[in-house]
């Protein structure tokens, strides 16, 4: 079970890497647009706020990646406090950007939450 928990800890981490690359690096590229419904003049003026949203994808991803390089009771508490953290992040975006947000971020923070606390 530690195996799975971890693997879906590692896949929200890197949803987030990939959240963070979007967001600071693609946002006035056409995916990024894409990606976030964009226009090109909208993403320009905003360039700055999405790099910085990206920063703090990164900033969760980052503590993710640590609660598995950690391990031990310092693992099991960083992952449960950044996937509450991006769980928390996805109902609030849902609620104030996009739905879908819920089932990017939300679904597979819960998931991996549920699967690290029956692996303990």
């Amino acid at each position: 079970m530690m195996i799975l928990a971890n693997l879906l800890v590692a896949l929200v981490a890197l949803i987030h890497v990939y959240i963070l690359v979007l967001e600071m690096f693609l946002w006035t590229r056409p995916r990024g647009r894409a990606a976030f419904g964009l226009t090109e003049e909208f993403a320009r003026e905003t360039k700055v706020l999405g790099a910085n949203q990206g920063l703090y994808n990164g900033f969760l991803a980052a503590g993710l990646v640590w609660g598995l390089i950690a391990g031990g009771d310092t693992g099991f508490a960083a992952k449960l406090f950044f996937l509450g953290c991006v769980a928390v992040a996805g109902v609030f975006g849902a609620a104030t950007a996009s739905r879908r947000i819920l089932f990017v971020q939300t679904v597979p923070a819960v998931l991996a939450i549920a699967a690290v606390l029956l692996a303990n």
